[in-house]
């Protein structure tokens, strides 16, 4: 069961309204070992909707998508890219893959979004793994155990925690995707330590 982390940087935070202009992801197998990486920019399908708050937040302005495909396009490499890394041919299905990220679903939402404008049928599962949601646990077990823990539910958080940081202040959807991948890996490393007590 080969898990998609991916993350998305967009023009603002409203699905089916506003676009995404780059998208980061890692491939990871069974264990959680790294395949592959994919990155790209993606010219939004309208450039309205770009906003000046999301710019300030991940350092991507309309000029830097000059040169950028289209979604459509971003879309089919992605896909060509999930199937080569994992040595699937077109005609095999991508349903078993998990997909990951930090608050994941949002992101879910603006790729399902993007499929449904270019009538594209969509090709990957709904099942997901959240990293916010996982941390959510995980710091309820930590605390039960006197083991310190950030306050905070943030990607930046959860990571330095790990004593994990990004390269940049700005947020990247590759270095995003990257980052939270480790996160994933640190709490998938935790697991086997849990003990549960036994009811004798």
């Amino acid at each position: 069961m080969p898990y998609l982390i991916f993350d998305l940087e967009m023009t603002g935070s409203e699905a089916g309204y506003h676009d995404m202009i780059q998208i980061g992801a890692v491939i990871a197998d069974d264990n959680w070992k790294q395949i592959s990486t994919f990155e790209s920019l993606v010219y939004p399908n309208n450039e309205e909707t770009f906003t000046k708050a999301a710019e300030e937040i991940h350092g991507i302005s309309l000029i830097d998508l000059e040169d950028a495909p289209m979604s459509h396009e971003v879309l089919e490499n992605m896909e060509a890219w999930v199937r080569k890394s994992l040595h699937r041919e077109a005609k095999d299905s991508l349903k078993d893959l998990v997909m990951c990220g930090q608050s994941v679903i949002n992101d879910i939402n603006f790729l399902k979004e993007e499929y449904s404008y270019l009538n594209i049928n969509w090709p990957y599962s709904f099942k997901l793994i959240d990293l916010m949601s996982l941390s959510f646990v995980f710091y309820q077990i930590f605390d039960n155990n006197g083991k310190k823990r950030p306050q905070s539910y943030s990607l930046k958080a959860v990571a330095e925690m790990f004593g994990l940081s990004r390269d940049d202040e700005q947020h990247n959807a590759l270095e995003d995707a990257k980052l939270t991948y480790a996160c994933f890996k640190e709490y998938m490393n935790i697991i086997p330590q849990i003990k549960l007590n036994s009811n004798e």
